[in-house]
């Protein structure tokens, strides 16, 4: 049996502002600066903020042990800190994968905080970093909360897709499409 459509919610127009002003100077950024570090630079701030809900103010040293736990917290908001599994696996392609993975990390970074809770904020903040991570990325797509991604380079996603909650989509073994109007609730691996 078809789903009804999706109702279309609105929001306060000063937080929608807000929102939209934000995912615009991110994907102004990440289409500005393709490299590995300053990607790298650019998550760690937004993370920094998002999580400690101040700006990034650089390098500090421990004097107290008891100061050492937050510094492993603000080194761990920078992808260059972190390895993520796909980086384990013998398929991946370095060149093509290190531009991206500060942005997969953000994605995960970002649902497991207090925004990813925010649906019309995540949906529209993972189609940003979609076109930025995809092979190629159609209009009108939906990615719900806590979908892992792989490599994300294989990926083409056409227009119209949904993916929901807790799926993973793992594009090792070569190029996958998702064709328009998919609605993804299972995880799925490519051949």
């Amino acid at each position: 049996m078809p789903h009804p459509p999706n109702r279309e919610l609105k929001l306060p127009p000063e937080a929608e502002n807000k929102y939209r002003q934000w995912l615009t100077h991110l994907n102004d950024e990440f289409t500005r600066h393709s490299s590995y570090d300053l990607r790298s630079e650019i998550v760690r701030d937004a993370l920094f903020q998002i999580y400690l809900g101040r700006p990034h103010g650089g390098r500090s040293s421990a004097t107290l042990t008891t100061e050492l736990p937050l510094l492993v917290v603000a080194e761990s908001f920078d992808a260059r800190n972190v390895t993520l599994p796909a980086e384990h696996y013998g398929e991946v392609d370095t060149a093509l994968f290190y531009p991206r993975k500060p942005l997969l990390y953000f994605w995960q970074m970002f649902d497991n905080s207090s925004l990813g809770l925010n649906h019309w904020l995540g949906v529209h903040f993972r189609s940003m970093l979609a076109r930025h991570i995809f092979h190629h990325t159609g209009k009108n797509i939906r990615f719900h909360r806590n979908v892992i991604l792989t490599f994300g380079y294989n990926l083409t996603v056409e227009d119209g897709v949904r993916v929901f909650e807790n799926v993973r989509i793992d594009d090792r073994n070569g190029p996958m499409t998702l064709t328009a109007g998919t609605e993804l609730r299972e995880s799925i691996f490519s051949e």
